[in-house]
């Protein structure tokens, strides 16, 4: 009789694997992020990687139990710049080891101040280095062939037949100079040169191995690539000594016929300048995947211009990318985990 209704106490194996995953799930170092899902939360499809690997813990639910979560804590996943990190998260989080943050720029951390809390931060910048030269080419493509009208050419209902004179500007043959040859300035040299485009380039250090792999030439002063170029394209990180980098002077030296490609940040072009150059036809365009803010006031002069072309951030944003993305800030978040070297650790500050 007892072994009767003991066999109606047997646990269903499945029930028995979600017990097992809870209980492993308890034994898991806490990773903070600002939330699952949505526009600016850890996207759906690689929950199940990182909560094999971490107990992820959002925002919500540690500001409604930061004394039972506070020490579970030991990585901060930033992703889309969030969560915000300040003094007064860090103070909350004593266990903290690192901060993973998406994306190749860290310009959204206090790098000087988390490092004050013993906490290491990491970043991407491999993952990052191919979908956003993709996209600055595409970038450079559309704008030098006046894509954005041509299309409106094509769909307009008023359309009836094709403008035989109508043209956009030549890219082979062309010159490109890139500000800031890094990992994904050399990666948009190496598309360009397959353009047989001629490159020149700007850097705070000359770069010999790259130079001579691209066939590129380097301007050890701005304002001699300026005169020069038929498209600029700004691909350095954004610091104090970059923050305005493109400003009223910069554009007077570009070419009246020339283009001005940005994927780097918002902040390193002065957009008053910008927008005064290309009204008074100093510069004849620009394509831009970063403004300042983003998004733009939805007044801003920039959004009502046909010679300019803007993306909403997306140079990261494919799906290898963003998993590549990930899967690096795991690296680096186990590594610290495991008291190992920290994988991308950002130092300089």
């Amino acid at each position: 009789m007892l072994s009767k209704q003991m066999s109606h106490l047997k646990v269903d194996p499945a029930a028995r694997q979600r017990s097992k995953l809870i209980r492993m799930n308890k034994e898991l170092p806490g990773a903070l992020v600002e939330e699952i899902g949505g526009t600016i939360g850890v996207m759906e499809e690689h929950v199940d990687f990182l909560k094999e690997r971490f107990s992820l813990i959002t925002m919500k639910e540690f500001k409604e139990n930061k004394e039972h979560l506070a020490d579970k804590i030991v990585c901060i996943f930033n992703w889309a710049n969030k969560p915000d990190v300040n003094s007064e998260l860090l103070k909350a989080l004593p266990r903290l080891k690192v901060i993973a943050s998406a994306g190749a720029g860290v310009d959204h951390l206090d790098i000087k101040m988390i490092s004050s809390y013993g906490v290491k931060v990491a970043n991407t910048p491999h993952a990052v280095t191919n979908s956003t030269a993709d996209l600055a080419m595409t970038l450079l493509l559309v704008a030098a062939r006046n894509f954005m009208e041509a299309h409106q050419i094509a769909v307009s209902p008023n359309t009836v037949r094709f403008h035989a004179n109508w043209v956009g500007g030549d890219i082979t043959g062309m010159t490109l100079g890139i500000v800031g040859m890094g990992r994904i300035g050399y990666k948009i040299a190496q598309r360009a040169k397959a353009f047989e485009m001629k490159i020149l380039y700007h850097n705070r250090h000359r770069r010999p191995e790259e130079e001579k792999s691209v066939g590129a030439s380097y301007c050890e002063r701005l304002d001699d690539l300026l005169q020069q170029s038929d498209y600029v394209m700004l691909v350095v990180n954004l610091s104090p000594e970059t923050e305005k980098l493109m400003g009223k002077h910069e554009f007077q030296m570009m070419k009246p016929s020339a283009m001005l490609i940005n994927i780097s940040r918002g902040l390193v072009v002065d957009q008053e300048a910008l927008v005064e150059a290309l009204e008074t036809g100093q510069i004849k365009a620009a394509a831009l995947d970063v403004t300042y803010p983003e998004p733009l006031p939805r007044d801003h002069p920039l959004l009502k211009m046909s010679n300019v072309v803007l993306a909403p951030h997306m140079g990261t944003a494919t799906r290898g990318a963003l998993r590549l993305m990930m899967e690096e800030m795991v690296q680096s978040m186990m590594d610290a985990v495991n008291g190992l070297p920290v994988s991308n650790e950002v130092t300089g500050f």
